[in-house]
C-alpha cells in the first residue's frame, strides 16, 4: 500500500467553492469507477479556505502514468476534468496544465527520534 498527498487550489469564490463541494458529495459513477479501477483504494480531500489537500492510498499496481493514460482515453473523465477546471486553479509553481501537485513527505511521527 502506498500513500500519496496532493494539493491544488480552488478559485477563491465562495459560490464556486460551494458548487465544487456539492459535486463531490455525489461524484459521477464513471469517475468513481475510474478512480477504483486505477488502483486507488482510498481517497480523501480536505479543504482550508481555497486550498485542497488529497490523500490517496493505492495498491502496488497503481501508477500515475497509467492513470493519466486511462483518464486521457475516457470521454467521461475528460468531461469531469473540464468541469472541475471551472472551480480549480493551479498552484503558483505548477507547470502549464498541471492540476493536482504531488506533495513531498517531510515528517513521519513513526520515524522520528
Amino acid at each position: 500500500m502506498n500513500r500519496y498527498c496532493l494539493a491544488v487550489d480552488l478559485k477563491n469564490d465562495p459560490t464556486l467553492i460551494e458548487e465544487y463541494e456539492q459535486y463531490h458529495e455525489r461524484i459521477w459513477p464513471e469517475i468513481e469507477a475510474s478512480i477504483k479501477d486505477s488502483g486507488i483504494v482510498s481517497m480523501e480531500i480536505y479543504r482550508i479556505e481555497n486550498r485542497l489537500f488529497m490523500i490517496m492510498e493505492t495498491n502496488d499496481a497503481f501508477s500515475f502514468e497509467a492513470k493519466a493514460a486511462a483518464d486521457a482515453s475516457s470521454e467521461k473523465v475528460q468531461e469531469w476534468e473540464t468541469l472541475m477546471w471551472n472551480y480549480q486553479q493551479a498552484l503558483p509553481t505548477a507547470k502549464k496544465g498541471e492540476k493536482w501537485m504531488l506533495m513531498k513527505k517531510m515528517f513521519d511521527l513513526k520515524h522520528s527520534s
